[in-house]
């Protein structure tokens, strides 16, 4: 059976993916496995692993308003139930219409049509170190946890199919669905922190959520040595969450020249 483990981070810039990318490296050496990145809302694992695409599909995660100019009277009762201001003179606003079906249900004249849109991608990648299922959703677009759970099923899929040990997880930052959406159901989460105070209370967020799903937690210290008390203190938070820490990483300017190079570190 295949192992999951998904890198977290409470914050973003903690270097999560830098080391997720490292890992998937060091991973690679040793046996075979399959990665995913689940931080559909900005996804940037790609640009280490240098994947060639194999197959993508349309993503549809929202429905919008589409009115029948046709049809419509122009009562402008749609206009007055729509609590978003999503319709003016009788025009759908598409940024700012939520899609939720309110004028569709309101029109006496049935001239309002709630219509799929797309709005993102689904990708599968072959790279050097293993199939990547990866996925782009569009800016200020909805249905992001929908999308990592489509990530995370093709990646199961394939996994599955080729009877792959690992699966290496990018998750995103923070505590939102796509954070949940990420972390439930897997078998271990490595949490990406930083010794400052706001990456000490977002490793706690996320030490948090891990802890409500019953998966196991271990947490990577990033740039460690930036800031000696506030490391120590990283330890002493995570004792207290029944934690363990496994890494230090210490401050290394060849992170951001492996960053350019677009290449994991290792």
């Amino acid at each position: 059976m295949t192992k999951q483990i998904v890198v977290l981070s409470g914050k973003g810039g903690t270097g999560k993916t830098t080391v997720t990318a490292s890992l998937t490296a060091l991973i690679a050496r040793e046996m075979s496995l399959v990665i995913a990145d689940c931080d559909v809302d900005a996804p940037n694992l790609h640009f280490l692993l240098s994947p060639r695409i194999l197959h993508e599909e349309d993503f549809v995660g929202a429905k919008l308003a589409e009115i029948d100019r046709e049809r419509c009277i122009e009562c402008g009762e749609c206009a007055k139930v729509c609590r978003f201001d999503a319709i003016r003179d009788m025009q759908v606003r598409v940024v700012k219409c939520s899609g939720c079906g309110v004028c569709a249900i309101t029109c006496p004249a049935g001239a309002i049509a709630m219509r799929e849109q797309v709005t993102g991608k689904v990708y599968l990648s072959e790279t050097k170190y293993g199939m990547f299922s990866h996925a782009r959703l569009q800016p200020a677009s909805e249905g992001s946890g929908m999308l990592v759970t489509m990530v995370r099923q093709q990646a199961e899929r394939i996994s599955k199919k080729r009877d792959v040990p690992l699966l290496l997880i990018d998750g995103p930052p923070g505590i939102g669905c796509t954070a949940t959406a990420s972390l439930t159901g897997t078998d271990l989460t490595l949490i990406v922190t930083e010794p400052t105070l706001s990456g000490i209370h977002d490793m706690e967020r996320v030490l948090g959520l891990a802890r409500h799903f019953r998966v196991p937690a271990l947490i990577c210290i990033n740039q460690a040595d930036l800031n000696p008390k506030n490391t120590a203190h990283i330890y002493e938070r995570a004792r207290e969450w029944g934690a363990e820490v496994i890494s230090e990483i210490p401050f290394d300017r060849d992170v951001p020249r492996s960053i350019l190079a677009r290449a994991p570190l290792v």
